[in-house]
């Protein structure tokens, strides 16, 4: 009898295919529909969870598989959100989606399949998992314009020699047509876009709601105030848009970009010129790094990537008393604080 596999359904076209691929190769699955955000003041239906639901709910009735629901919004409020506000406020730049991976999708929701009887957790995330030498290793997904192990690379060995993805060898067309062949009511959804809990609604209206505005002085390089910010919670290195600071007397006419937050004073500084020498980074210090399996021996020649969607580089990654030094062998643009330097190996994510 083969091991009951639990199919995280959310309501999309990838997780759809996952759980029909599986249902195809005889494995004994079920869906598992969880929600992680509730929020009684959404008047305006940004929220899709209902939705999400009923298109999980019409998935697993074509597939031919039961269907649970669960909600994990109390846990996700503890162990992401928290932390999403807090760093927002210390005025760095985060990234719930990994959190969202660690310590709900294969946290929690892990340890709920295994009650479900399920031995194994299989999303619609497109990466794969190879196990060498016993251990569970994580690799780039075969369509590298969607490769979503940025997002998992905080997931431990154990974690995921209990994950399954599916899709992880196919392009993304495939998966469409995959999914439309196969009758899939959700064949022609369109991919959902941004942070979760936020959904399709203006993120500085959102984050207000959490994190009430300062406003505060704009400032040059050299100190001139130039305008007035709407709070720095809205603002990341790099950023062009909603600056409002049009040409200057005796300044080249060149757009602005925002090159740094000053949290103590709270000035926002900013500087001219798309590749302004401040907007460039040689190097850079993570704290403790975390490996998905043994720590390698450092210092290590590899490739780091600081945001999703942009190309990793080589780098040298050192030892340091409180994490780690990180040496670029070119320039990246706007590395911004709070951020995840994601290593690899050739196709392997080393975390």
């Amino acid at each position: 009898m083969s091991a009951r596999v639990i199919v995280g359904l959310s309501g999309g076209v990838d997780s759809a295919v996952a759980a029909w691929l599986l249902k195809r190769d005889g494995r004994d699955v079920h869906g598992l529909h969880m929600s992680n955000w509730d929020d009684p003041d959404d008047e305006q239906g940004y929220c899709t969870s209902a939705e999400d639901y009923q298109a999980a709910l019409a998935v697993a009735r074509e597939v031919g598989i039961p269907l649970h629901r669960v909600s994990f919004a109390a846990e996700y409020r503890d162990r992401v959100f928290r932390h999403f506000l807090d760093e927002y406020a210390a005025g760095r730049t985060p990234n719930p989606d990994v959190l969202c991976n660690r310590e709900v999708k294969f946290g929690v929701c892990l340890e709920y399949a295994r009650r479900l009887g399920g031995d194994v957790l299989a999303t619609g995330h497109y990466a794969r998992v190879v196990v060498q030498n016993g251990r569970a290793r994580l690799r780039r997904a075969a369509d590298r314009a969607k490769d979503q192990t940025y997002f998992l690379h905080q997931l431990d060995a154990d974690a995921l020699a209990c994950a399954a993805f599916p899709i992880g060898d196919l392009p993304k067309p495939e998966v469409r047509e995959l999914a439309r062949r196969a009758g899939l009511p959700v064949h022609d959804r369109p991919d959902s876009t941004g942070i979760c809990f936020i959904g399709e609604r203006p993120f500085r209206e959102f984050l207000s709601r959490y994190l009430p505005a300062q406003p505060g002085p704009i400032e040059s390089e050299t100190g001139e105030v130039l305008g007035t910010h709407a709070g720095l919670v809205h603002y990341t290195p790099g950023q062009r848009q909603g600056l409002g600071l049009g040409g200057r007397a005796g300044a080249p006419e060149q757009p602005w970009y925002v090159a740094d937050k000053d949290v103590a004073r709270n000035a926002l500084i900013v500087v001219q010129g798309h590749d302004h020498p401040r907007l460039l980074c040689t190097g850079f210090t993570v704290g403790p790094p975390h490996w998905i399996g043994p720590a390698p021996t450092l210092p290590l020649e590899c490739r780091v990537q600081v945001r999703h969607r942009q190309a990793d580089v080589p780098c040298r990654v050192s030892a340091a008393a409180d994490g780690a030094t990180v040496a670029l062998d070119a320039p990246l643009r706007a590395v911004a604080p709070g951020q995840y330097a994601v290593f690899y190996l050739g196709e392997e994510c080393l975390g």
